[in-house]
């Protein structure tokens, strides 16, 4: 069964850290022999937040002195990919798959490929397509960005979907990234990015619906799956709420405030 749930927690660090609390979740089920509930998830900072990908260099990706005078915290996620902004107007999504379920999305290209090709397809906007291997673009702009993290037996899969999103604010506060995909232009983020065309419950509603996934929070049944994950966020990381220091990864939740991890 796949559940979808629409749960923003108070702060971003706690968000990002339930991402993958339910990708360990799914993955401890499928090991012990148990059937998994996969997930769906939408949430939505209420604050801009800069998020670096497992492998991106702070001082490469990021205006360090603007996200502090904007008083704009950085973290870390545990999946790929560069430097995001997000914020109020960009609807976040976490899908989480058992990989003995779905076996042919071991291949990471295929994986995109599929999910991409599901979201595109549900969206249902002419001139909405996949470009390179993770984004989807509305026309010549760009509204999603995607990345992935795997376990032995489940995938988490997250991306982001601008709606009504401040794109100026990226020129302030992210480096113009060194390798670009061709399709960029070398444009900046202000030009390359844009705005999808519908509204968050929408979006919600079309990408749902296109995964199949029920609605948690029907009973007590479907609420089990994501509150177990809340349970094991909140007693098995002591890095929740997340304080690191500098250049440690912290516990599962894998994000940081303050001070900074500094990759060179």
């Amino acid at each position: 069964m796949l559940y979808w749930i629409n749960l923003t927690l108070p702060t971003p660090e706690e968000n990002l850290a339930l991402d993958q609390a339910l990708l360990r979740a799914v993955d401890r089920a499928v090991a012990s022999g148990g059937d998994p509930s996969e997930m769906l998830r939408f949430w939505e900072s209420p604050v801009p937040v800069v998020v670096l990908g497992s492998t991106s260099k702070l001082c490469e990706d990021v205006d360090v002195e603007a996200c502090s005078a904007e008083r704009i915290p950085i973290l870390r996620r545990a999946s790929g990919g560069g430097a995001v902004l997000l914020g109020p107007g960009c609807l976040n999504f976490a899908l989480v798959l058992s990989l003995e379920k779905h076996p042919e999305y071991r291949d990471v290209r295929r994986s995109y490929r599929g999910i991409l090709g599901a979201m595109v397809k549900a969206l249902d906007l002419n001139g909405l397509a996949i470009c390179g291997t993770s984004d989807v673009v509305f026309g010549d702009r760009k509204i999603s960005g995607n990345a992935q993290k795997r376990t032995r037996y489940a995938l988490l899969h997250h991306g982001t979907i601008l709606y009504d999103f401040d794109t100026g604010l990226m020129r302030r506060v992210l480096v113009e990234p060194a390798r670009q995909p061709p399709y960029r232009q070398r444009r900046s983020h202000e030009v390359f990015v844009g705005n999808i065309p519908l509204c968050a419950s929408e979006v919600k509603s079309r990408l749902a619906k296109a995964w199949c996934a029920d609605p948690a929070g029907a009973g007590s049944s479907c609420r089990a799956p994501w509150k177990a994950s809340l349970r094991y966020q909140d007693t098995s990381q002591p890095s929740a709420h997340l304080t690191a220091r500098s250049g440690s990864r912290g516990g599962s939740a894998w994000g940081f405030s303050g001070p900074w991890s500094r990759r060179r």
